[in-house]
């Protein structure tokens, strides 16, 4: 029995998506449930799971292909068939041999050894001629087969090189330059759409300050490790920061808003986005009503997304929506950017590196760990009175982390 394996069905929001690769090949033997392709969206990846157990029978569609829900990609030959299949040889073994060789054109009966490399490599015993004794196929026989089948493939490879490889990679001499054309993955062709969308869109401002994270270093280095036995997670910087814009959003709701066609949407909820790097590029998760979380709890979600955005197991819903994100380019290096906001948001917080520096702390210069903040805002809806003030709350709670548990 053949089983046809079918690109999952897309979300509402997703007509299409990529085929970027084959996690087995055809003859290869998949378990039910086991990932055989991958299929990736402008937003997240697909895993296709074998839908039975048996061998993978015939690849339909190449990599790099667009596909629709409800596809047919694949043909597996599920074990029931490879049962039945190993049960028919069984009884054509132990047929009399001249009954075997009555049958005009068909083999005689199969040597064990011979039967176990027949089933090994899925060949039709039909097209083996048996030297042994009435017509009875050897291991020898089925051996020779394999190297005329062998000798005729690369006979035809050499006639016609270009079917060796799709390779994009054009070969010159070693003192020739190379160049290499690939096709843009659909989620950095996605995330090109919205940058330039975000560009085109909205009057993109962005104002700057610095903040000494010596206060929340200490309060940190002084409970780390409790915090990770109760709570199971390490207590970072983001959450802090998390916590921080919160409390700013809710002071400035502007920031908190968004701008639909003539219309300001004002959103009684506050849903963070939180840049986070994968392979395939950056996406960004959201942290539903993250006001109603805990520092514990928003660590363990940002940690979730790290990882799962690696797995590239993110779900098209936790890439929906938000009302203001946070990116972090300090974990790469970064002493300072400007962050592009995420539409149709109306603005993004971007962190950096911490450094030291020499700063003047009344009166006296000291060195401190600094880190350059930018907040990038739409102006047609925040003023710069209100950015300005926005990203002065931050610093303020970030400074005095005291301030976040009391909310003053």
């Amino acid at each position: 029995m053949t089983v046809e394996l079918k690109v999952p069905v897309f979300p509402e929001s997703v007509t299409d998506g990529t085929l970027v690769s084959w996690k087995k090949k055809p003859g290869e033997p998949v378990a039910r449930d086991e990932v055989v392709a991958e299929i990736e969206t402008d937003k997240v990846v697909f895993e296709v799971p074998a839908t039975d157990e048996g061998v993978l029978e015939a690849v339909l569609v190449d990599e790099g292909a667009t596909v629709v829900s409800g596809q047919v990609i694949a043909r597996i030959a599920s074990a029931v068939a490879e049962a039945k299949a190993s049960a028919e040889l069984e009884e054509q073994a132990v047929q009399p041999a001249a009954a075997v060789a009555a049958r005009a054109g068909s083999p005689g009966p199969l040597s064990p050894s011979a039967k176990k490399m027949v089933m090994e490599n899925k060949i039709n015993p039909e097209l083996i001629s048996g030297s042994g004794k009435d017509g009875r196929v050897l291991k020898e026989d089925v051996e020779r087969y394999l190297q005329k089948v062998q000798a005729e493939s690369e006979t035809a490879t050499a006639v016609n090189p270009a079917s060796q490889s799709d390779s994009v990679v054009t070969r010159m001499p070693a003192q020739e330059r190379i160049e290499k054309r690939v096709p843009m993955s659909r989620l950095r062709a996605r995330i090109a759409e919205r940058l330039l969308q975000s560009q085109r869109d909205a009057a993109i401002l962005t104002t700057f300050n610095e903040i000494d994270m010596q206060p929340v270093m200490d309060l940190r280095a002084r409970y780390k490790q409790q915090f990770e036995q109760v709570h199971g997670v390490r207590l970072g910087f983001m959450s802090f920061f998390v916590k921080a814009c919160l409390e700013a959003l809710k002071r400035f709701p502007d920031v908190n808003a968004s701008i639909e066609n003539k219309d300001i949407i004002y959103h009684g909820y506050y849903d963070i986005g939180i840049a986070v790097g994968s392979p395939r590029g950056l996406v960004v998760p959201v942290i539903r009503d993250a006001d109603r979380l805990s520092f514990a709890a928003i660590e363990k979600t940002i940690s979730d997304f790290g990882q799962r955005a690696k797995e590239g197991t993110l779900t098209l819903e936790e890439l929906k929506g938000g009302t203001f994100s946070i990116t972090n380019g300090g974990v790469f290096g970064s002493l300072l950017s400007t962050p592009i906001i995420n539409p149709p948001q109306s603005g993004i917080l971007g962190m950096h590196k911490i450094e030291k520096r020499p700063v003047v702390v009344q009166d006296q210069v000291v060195v401190r760990p600094m880190m350059y903040v930018a907040l990038s805002y739409d102006h047609r809806l925040i003023d710069g009175r209100g950015a300005v003030q926005f990203l002065v709350t931050v610093k303020e709670l970030i400074e005095d982390p005291s301030r976040l548990l009391l909310e003053v």
